[in-house]
């Protein structure tokens, strides 16, 4: 499948280590992730050069090209509260999963869109298992 992976870039970093093994087990698992560089430690220094408009006609196109996006919503970002409505405007199915203990928007926890599944992990390996579960149910 077509997977965007989607996560804070510019509002925190701490999560980075659940990010990159999301990432790694949907490439192990024969998924396409054109967002994998979103997982890599060096991702701030990268996405610094990117004119802001080349990152929004980017990424628009990328959520309107995959078939599901799994976003981790620990870290409050504005643009994947975006991606995430995009996403669920255009009825794609949307996995938002999140860190225990991490005060995550009343607007993510709150929305009952039926292409919306939430979910909470207490380290990494509940992460990958959240994924890999998500995307076996579509």
């Amino acid at each position: 499948m077509n997977i965007y992976f989607s996560c804070s870039i510019t509002g925190g970093r701490k999560d980075q280590p659940v990010y990159a093994a999301i990432v790694q087990a949907l490439l192990e698992d024969g998924h396409h992730v054109p967002t994998a560089i979103l997982a890599s430690p060096r991702i701030l220094d990268m996405e610094i050069v990117v004119d802001p408009r080349e990152v929004y006609r980017r990424d628009v196109n990328w959520v309107q090209a995959c078939d599901a996006l799994i976003t981790e919503v620990s870290t409050p970002s504005h643009g994947v509260g975006y991606e995430i409505a995009l996403a669920l405007m255009l009825e794609k199915p949307v996995l938002a999963c999140y860190r225990a203990g991490a005060a995550v928007s009343k607007m993510i926890l709150g929305n009952d869109h039926p292409r919306l599944k939430i979910g909470m992990y207490r380290d990494v390996t509940e992460a990958v298992i959240l994924t890999r579960d998500f995307l076996r149910g579509l």
